[in-house]
C-alpha cells in the first residue's frame, strides 16, 4: 500500500467553495452514503505506485457513474498513464493534488473531464458534508501521522482516529505521509473514504487534525443528463462564469 500525495500547492486563482454555498442552501443531511452503488473498489495501482492522487480520481469517476446507473471503472493502465504525466517512470514520485485537478479538467483522465473544482476551508465539517452531498464526493488530502502508517502492517487495520493525547509526537501530522482519498459518505461520527481498494472510516476529529487540503469537484458524471443542472442549492451560473475567468488565465 502506497502513499504519494505531495505537500499542498496553493494558487490564488483557485475557486473557494464557500462563495457558492448560498443562504438558501438547506443544511446537509445528517448522513449520506454514495458507496452503496459500488460493488467493489479496485486498487487502481495504489498497491505498487504512489498514484493515490490519480487513483482517487478514478474512484470518484466510478462512484459518480455508478450512482447515475452507468458505472465506469477505469483500468489500472489508464490511471497509471495519467500518473506518469506527473511521475514519469518513478513509481514512488507521487503527485500534487492541484496539479492533478488541473490536468483532469484540461486534459482528462481516461477521456473523463471535470468541469470545475473549488477548495474547502480547513476544519469546516459542514463544507465537507456539502461537498459530498452536493457534488457526490470530496477530494481530500491528508498528512497522515506516523502511527497510521506503521511498517509491515496492513494499513487498513489502523483506526483513523486521533489518540487521547492529541495530534502530537507520533500522532503529529507528517507531510511526508501525504495521502489522497475521496470521501463517498459521512454520518455524525465519521467520513467514509476510499483507500487501497476499500471503504475506510475516518473520524471527524481525524479529518480536522490531518486534512491539509480538500476540494469539491464538479463533474458532468454527477449531473443529471436529463435535467441538465447541478444538485439543488449550488450557484452553478456564477461558478461557470468564474471558471471561464480562471480557464483564461495562465495555468
Amino acid at each position: 500500500m502506497k502513499l504519494g500525495k505531495h505537500a499542498p500547492k496553493f494558487d490564488s486563482r483557485t475557486l473557494q467553495l464557500g462563495k457558492y454555498l448560498t443562504q438558501q442552501l438547506p443544511p446537509p443531511p445528517a448522513a449520506v452514503d454514495y458507496s452503496k452503488a459500488v460493488a467493489s473498489w479496485p486498487m487502481m495501482g495504489n498497491d505498487k505506485y504512489g498514484d493515490c492522487t490519480c487513483a482517487a480520481a478514478g474512484h470518484m469517476i466510478q462512484e459518480w457513474t455508478a450512482n447515475n446507473g452507468n458505472a465506469v471503472v477505469l483500468g489500472d493502465s489508464v490511471i497509471l498513464a495519467a500518473y506518469r504525466h506527473f511521475a514519469g517512470n518513478n513509481a514512488d514520485a507521487g503527485a500534487n493534488m492541484l496539479d492533478v485537478l488541473k490536468y483532469w479538467r484540461k486534459t482528462g483522465i481516461g477521456g473523463d473531464k471535470i468541469s470545475a473544482f473549488a477548495a474547502l476551508e480547513p476544519k469546516n465539517d459542514v463544507q465537507a458534508k456539502d461537498a459530498v452531498d452536493l457534488f457526490g464526493s470530496c477530494y481530500i488530502g491528508v498528512a497522515l501521522p506516523n502511527f497510521a502508517v506503521p511498517p509491515s502492517t496492513d494499513l487498513l487495520t489502523v483506526p483513523w482516529v486521533v489518540p487521547p493525547t492529541g495530534p502530537v509526537g507520533n500522532a503529529a501530522p507528517n507531510p511526508q505521509n501525504g495521502h489522497c482519498i475521496p470521501a463517498v459518505g459521512y454520518d455524525e461520527r465519521n467520513l467514509y473514504v476510499v483507500t487501497w481498494g476499500s471503504v475506510k472510516s475516518m473520524s471527524w476529529q481525524f479529518y480536522n487534525a490531518y486534512m491539509d487540503e480538500a476540494y469539491a469537484v464538479l463533474s458532468p458524471d454527477w449531473i443529471d443528463k436529463k435535467l441538465g443542472h447541478a444538485p439543488s442549492g449550488l450557484d452553478l451560473a456564477t461558478l461557470q462564469k468564474d471558471l471561464q475567468t480562471v480557464a483564461g488565465a495562465p495555468a
